[in-house]
């Protein structure tokens, strides 16, 4: 698909949008009626959507894998950059970039090819001086050739993952695993990839809205490694696969701001976040660790970090700078906060956050107080702030890092 897709219906509660094509062509191959099974969705569009703030850089498509990039730029594609760079996000999350992530495998994991993605790469740490890439790209077999065919959509959030890993751990090692489409088969054959190819780390930028069979939850449960997935970016009830599963760390998200040299962050309207079974009472088992009091399956999302207004570089179907939102930036931002920690392999998925002794969580993450991704009578499920449990609130997880000691 050439370019981003404007959706004119409300997110996910009316998606009538063909999958991406894998070519890149114009061309919409085919459309797919309003899913009947997605009545109980709530009703509320993000802001992103409801204001023409975005569009999705991929069309959406109920029970299908879709990436969740969002491109922020009005006035188009710029020579002059713009968004958060990597220094904002090392600040504000008080990282140990510069020595810490060697030896550290985080895998990306995406559909179809980007041809440019190395020299995008290179351009971007080259701009922000952060040196030379340990990156390969492999195709879903493993191989570094024979790759699929290309999408400018899936280009972009290709770009954006590896470019968002290397804001944070320029030093961890970064292998993109390209699928040959965005078919569940496929992506879950690039996930099992990834973990054969040795990534501590796997990142997964992309969702199948309303689907619990549209992944194979046992290709996201390999013991000694650590998967991360986006919650999505339709908001409250709005949850998915695979950030839903037990297994995978869900990265809800946040919009930051700076006044002066001091940074802040509330919640990002657009976060997936709240009771994994959306309301219709069938849901990802509750897992042992979470015990907040408002939902009997797994609740979303565990963490999160900013997901607006971040700094990418893309050159293949477009021509430099823009600024690009979603829970997209959040994944590959935690998945390279956990290569600097070092020590995925020893965690499981995100029982970490939730076990933090209140001085662990005081100290080592960010608070998020203030915003909510929808409408819930006032819960913890979709707003922050509440003190209803804990510090917890479903868009954000447990906030945002300050340090690494969390991780």
């Amino acid at each position: 698909m050439n370019g981003p897709m404007k959706l004119g219906v409300p997110l996910v509660a009316a998606l009538t949008i063909a999958a991406c094509n894998a070519g890149g062509s114009s061309s919409v191959p085919g459309t797919t009626s309003q899913v009947s099974s997605l009545s109980h969705a709530h009703t509320m569009v993000p802001d992103w959507q409801a204001k023409g703030l975005a569009q999705p850089a991929c069309p959406q498509v109920v029970g299908k894998p879709t990436c969740l990039a969002l491109i922020q730029s009005k006035s188009g594609i710029s020579p002059t950059v713009a968004g958060w760079a990597p220094i904002d996000f090392q600040t504000r999350y008080n990282l140990p970039s510069s020595t810490n992530g060697k030896g550290q495998i985080v895998a990306i994991v995406d559909a179809y090819d980007n041809p440019n993605v190395a020299s995008d790469l290179a351009a971007y740490r080259s701009n922000f001086g952060l040196g030379t890439a340990n990156f390969t790209k492999y195709n879903q077999n493993g191989q570094t050739s024979g790759y699929p065919s290309g999408s400018t959509g899936w280009g972009v959030e290709i770009d954006l993952d590896v470019e968002m890993v290397s804001a944070v751990c320029p030093n961890c090692t970064i292998y993109l695993i390209e699928a040959n489409g965005a078919d569940s088969n496929d992506l879950d054959t690039a996930e099992v990839e990834a973990v054969k190819l040795g990534a501590h780390i796997i990142s997964n930028s992309w969702i199948c809205y309303d689907s619990n069979s549209c992944v194979d939850a046992s290709d996201f449960d390999t013991s000694g490694v650590l998967y991360l997935a986006a919650s999505g970016d339709a908001g409250y009830n709005n949850n998915g696969n695979p950030e839903s599963l037990a297994t995978v760390v869900s990265v809800g998200g946040t919009v930051m701001s700076k006044s002066g040299s001091t940074y802040n962050e509330i919640v990002w309207n657009g976060a997936g976040g709240g009771c994994s079974d959306n309301g219709t009472g069938t849901g990802v088992a509750k897992p042992a660790w979470q015990h907040d009091p408002s939902c009997t399956y797994r609740t979303d999302a565990d963490i999160a970090a900013v997901a607006w207004q971040a700094a990418e570089y893309d050159t293949y179907g477009y021509s430099g700078w823009f600024t690009v939102g979603g829970t997209s930036v959040a994944s590959p931002l935690n998945a390279g906060i956990f290569g600097l920690a070092g020590n995925a392999s020893s965690l499981n998925a995100g029982e970490k956050f939730w076990k933090l002794r209140p001085r662990h969580r005081h100290h080592d993450l960010h608070a998020i107080t203030s915003g909510n991704d929808g409408s819930c009578g006032g819960s913890y499920l979709c707003m922050a702030g509440t003190g209803q449990y804990k510090t917890y609130a479903g868009p954000i997880g447990w906030g945002t890092a300050n340090g690494i000691k969390a991780y």
